[in-house]
């Protein structure tokens, strides 16, 4: 039976995934495995039987990785789960930094009297803004979000230049074939009239948009920030719009210092709000992390590498250790010294850690995952049965 624990309210049909063999609650003490959304666990003690986190979307900052790298704690993400949603709000945010919409309501509703429609036609004038058709969108990372949003983006008439340094293949795939791709990031900010961004926070990215940046963007270009709040220098971009460097800055994640501010739009942190997308994020991370309880593989994994060799058929030992030489060798060398046929063997690493999955067929000698555990520089072992 295995344990899992919920730190938030997780949609139902994620938890459906869990068959008998499964017990959830929030309650859960000593669990295998913990799936959460915004819950933060920086401050919490990480249970010894916990084997995995499944977060139910995509920022993992309320997790933390480095600790339970070290205690060989795999964690997981949902990227693209909620893909459409952040999609659909960055065509919203598109049109709500060209139309001043937002503006436009809050000034309407301030009027009072019995000839509020004259009002309205007197005073509309101020709130008139460019159609985004036949305008440039640059789109900084390709991801599943950058995808759609080029997609959807070209559909509405606009061009599309976009620039992902780590552009996969399967996201080249869906690429649009008139998007035109960008050497540089430069190049979009030369180039776009509209910029949204959509890549991950973290040391390479913070503060990628400040002073610097705003002064190789075309003059009256409109910013849209989708990803992460640290992405922006918030001082820099108020500067950029009070300046008319910027006509717009559009953000779903808005500190005080950018709230009532003319000509910046902050939205409340909507981008997944919606029930299709909790629901997909509850069906995706609860099928990881029930894979890799039942099975060892993982994917969409933060920091360990991914690794799938299908259902067990027999028995298959699962080894997280460091990525340092000769550590391959000193595993098999056990099942060697105990005469023990390696069936199937897969290993895989992701920075300074590895991951070791070795399949036999029959059962496993008692002293084969003792001895392994021994290897300086193994982490955790799990034996898995079919």
């Amino acid at each position: 039976m295995y344990k899992i624990q919920t730190l938030n309210k997780i949609a139902k049909i994620g938890l459906d995934v869990f068959d008998d063999k499964f017990t959830c609650g929030n309650e859960t003490e000593n669990p295998d495995g913990i799936i959460l959304r915004s819950f933060s666990m920086h401050e919490m003690e990480l249970p010894k039987s916990l084997k995995a986190i499944a977060r139910a979307g995509a920022g993992v900052n309320n997790i933390p990785i480095e600790k339970c790298s070290e205690e060989g704690i795999v964690v997981f993400n949902t990227p693209g789960a909620n893909a459409n949603a952040v999609k659909e709000l960055v065509i919203a945010g598109l049109l709500l930094a060209s139309r001043k919409v937002v503006q436009g309501i809050m000034w309407n509703n301030t009027l009072t009297g019995d000839d509020v429609l004259k009002q309205v036609e007197k005073g509309k004038g101020a709130f008139v803004g460019p159609e985004i058709m036949g305008k440039t969108l640059g789109i900084i990372g390709l991801g599943a979000i950058g995808i759609k949003v080029a997609a959807a983006a070209e559909a509405l008439g606009m061009n599309v230049i976009g620039y992902d340094p780590f552009l996969s293949v399967d996201a080249a795939w869906h690429m649009t074939a008139t998007a035109e791709k960008a050497k540089d990031v430069n190049e979009v900010y030369a180039k776009a009239d509209y910029i949204t961004v959509h890549v991950p926070a973290n040391a390479d990215t913070k503060g990628m948009f400040n002073k610097e940046t705003f002064a190789k963007m075309k003059d009256g270009a409109r910013l849209l920030n989708f990803s992460r709040d640290a992405l922006v220098v918030n001082a820099d971009v108020i500067e950029a719009v009070e300046s008319g460097k910027l006509s717009c800055y559009v953000t779903d994640f808005g500190g005080e210092e950018l709230l009532n501010k003319e000509n910046i739009i902050v939205m409340p942190h909507l981008g997944a709000s919606t029930p299709e997308s909790e629901d997909n994020c509850a069906v995706m991370a609860a099928q990881e992390i029930k894979d890799f309880l039942e099975n060892g593989n993982i994917k969409n994994s933060v920091n360990f590498p991914a690794c799938n060799m299908g259902k067990v058929t027999g028995t298959r030992l699962c080894v997280i250790h460091k990525n340092v030489p000769a550590m391959l060798s000193q595993i098999t060398d056990v099942f060697t010294a105990d005469n023990t046929n390696i069936e199937n063997m897969m290993n895989k690493s992701r920075g300074d850690y590895a991951y070791t999955m070795i399949d036999i067929d029959g059962a496993m000698a008692d002293n084969v995952k003792a001895d392994v555990d021994a290897i300086d520089g193994v982490i955790k072992s799990t034996i898995y049965t079919a």
